[in-house]
This record gives C-alpha cells, sequence and structure tokens, in this order.
C-alpha cells in the first residue's frame, strides 16, 4: 500500500507539472484519472490534500506567482472530483438502501401478518374438516344403525304375523273340532229321541226333525266359516 501511495504522488507531481505548463486550457482528465486511481486506493479528500501540499512543496510553488497556486488548485478540485462523486454515491446507495430496509421492513410485517392469516386460515378448515370428518362418521353411524332396526323390525313383524297366522289356525282347528263334536253329539240325542218318539205324539216328531236340520245348517256353518278363518 505505501508503495501505491509513492507511485500516486509521483504521478500527481509530474500531472500538477504538466497542468502548470499547459496553462488554464489544459485537460483536466490526467486529475481526474488520478482521482479515480485515489478512489481506487481507498483514499478520502484529506489524504488528496495531503498529497497535494507534497506535490506543491517539491514543485516549490509556495512562492510561486498566484496564477500558479490557483491552477494547482484547480487541479486538486479536479483530482478530487472522483472522491467527491464517489462520497456522493455512497450516501445515495446508503440512502437507497435505507428506503431498501425501511421497504423489506414493511415486507417483512405484511409477511408476517399473512403468514399468521394463513395459519388461522389452516386452523379453521382443519377444525372444519375434522368437524365434517366426525359429522360424516356420526351420519355413517346413524344410518348403519336405521338399517339394523328396520332390519329387527321387519323381523320382529314376521315373527309376530307367523305368530298370529300360527294361531288363528290354532284357534281354527280347536274350534272346528269343538264345535264339531258338540253338533254331533247333539245330533245323536237328536237322533235317539227321533226313535223313541216314533211310539209317541207326531208333533214331537216334527219338532225333533225341524231341530235336527236346524242343527245340520248350524254345523254347515260354522265349518265354512271355519274354513274361511283358517285360510286368512
Amino acid at each position: 500500500m505505501k508503495k501505491k501511495l509513492i507511485d500516486l504522488s509521483q504521478r500527481y507531481v509530474a500531472a500538477l507539472r504538466a497542468r502548470l505548463k499547459q496553462g488554464p486550457q489544459a485537460s483536466r482528465q490526467p486529475a481526474l484519472g488520478l482521482g479515480r486511481q485515489a478512489v481506487a486506493l481507498g483514499l478520502e479528500t484529506l489524504d488528496l490534500a495531503r498529497i497535494h501540499e507534497q506535490a506543491i512543496a517539491t514543485l516549490e510553488l509556495s512562492n510561486s506567482k498566484n496564477g500558479f497556486t490557483k491552477l494547482a488548485g484547480i487541479f486538486f478540485t479536479d483530482a478530487n472530483t472522483p472522491i467527491a462523486e464517489n462520497h456522493h454515491a455512497a450516501q445515495r446507495t446508503e440512502a437507497h438502501l435505507s428506503r431498501l430496509q425501511e421497504t423489506l421492513g414493511q415486507r417483512t410485517q405484511e409477511l408476517a401478518a399473512t403468514n399468521r392469516q394463513l395459519q388461522r386460515g389452516i386452523v379453521r378448515r382443519k377444525v372444519m374438516e375434522e368437524s365434517a370428518e366426525t359429522r360424516g362418521e356420526h351420519f355413517k353411524k346413524s344410518l348403519e344403525e336405521s338399517l339394523e332396526l328396520q332390519k329387527r323390525l321387519r323381523q320382529l313383524t314376521h315373527r309376530v304375523m307367523a305368530s298370529q297366522e300360527n294361531e288363528r289356525k290354532t284357534i281354527s282347528h280347536e274350534l272346528h273340532d269343538e264345535i264339531a263334536q258338540t253338533l254331533l253329539g247333539i245330533n245323536v240325542r237328536l237322533l235317539s229321541l227321533k226313535q223313541e218318539a216314533r211310539v209317541n205324539h207326531q208333533g214331537l216328531k216334527d219338532d225333533i226333525a225341524c231341530t235336527q236340520r236346524m242343527v245340520l245348517k248350524s254345523a254347515q256353518s260354522v265349518r265354512r266359516v271355519a274354513r274361511e278363518f283358517g285360510s286368512l
């Protein structure tokens, strides 16, 4: 680094000497070039001012006419221009970075808020899915229970109907047998009375015959009713 500074100082002296010889119309490019080299080395305005003072001492301009001193001042201003511009650029960059940081901070806050909303949405959706799943399971269970109850009800209805059918048939057979036996006994008794009436009054015989016909007719009616009841 020291060697580079010495090199820059020597070039500075040479460029300043040439500038003084060329006068006010001389090109600014050599001074600007030296300023860009100073920027590349990381030098500030104060560092360049020291190099400028050494150049003035080397060229013995302290006791020179005012014209040379003025030209030397212009040369220094030109050489310092890249450093000043670099400062301005740095300031602009810093301001830009500051704005970027502020924008980044806002975006970070917005992102955090969006993330919180997203998390709440995820939680709500999860709760809704769990609720829907629970309702689905409850509905499935209710449907299965309903189908099972319907099945049991059909089985119970079938058993009741079968029991009723068996009971009707049993009653029908019992009624048929009992009435038939009763009527048959009456008929036998009437036959016996009819035979006895042969030696008795004719009127009694006629009454017994009529009664016998009525009993037979009743027996036929009972059999018909029993058959119809049994077929239900």
